[in-house]
């Protein structure tokens, strides 16, 4: 989406956020991350790998890409937000009681707010702009009574 002469980049990332489920995308993305991070702890620290190692790792790699798949291609979140929330809780056995319980929280919560998330409602005003809003609401009374 090219950049108006006027609009800032600050502006430009909110409009772009505020299209899909970015908080549901991002948090189910770092729940993955750091689950994969608790991977390469140290053996002292690592509690088991399980099932041969290889789904410790594919379950939190797969949970990172539909993190992503959230945020790029918001049109498919349901699907992406079910599949993320089975591998979180896979995550249990498979890696370190899902990543210590911080990537098992945060991939559950990430796909909850991408499953509950809305395409269609209106932004919320900011507090600035309800207070603007109230205050012009009770002047206009003051003046008509």
């Amino acid at each position: 989406m090219p950049e108006t002469a006027g609009e800032s980049p600050r502006r430009s990332f909110r409009a772009w956020r505020s299209r899909r489920p970015f908080w549901g995308g991002l948090l189910l993305a770092l729940g993955g991350g750091e689950i994969l991070l608790s991977e390469k702890a140290s053996l002292k620290v690592v509690m088991h790998i399980g099932m041969q190692g290889l789904a410790g790792y594919l379950l939190p790699g797969l949970m990172t890409l539909l993190g992503l798949l959230i945020l790029f291609n918001p049109a498919q979140r349901l699907f992406y937000s079910i599949t993320g929330v089975l591998l979180a809780l896979g995550t249990w056995v498979t890696s370190n009681l899902g990543g210590f319980f911080i990537g098992l929280l945060l991939g559950v919560v990430g796909s909850c707010l991408a499953f509950g998330w809305l395409p269609d409602q209106e932004p919320r005003l900011s507090r600035r702009k309800r207070r603007r809003a109230r205050a012009l609401a009770k002047e206009a009374e003051t003046t008509a009574v």
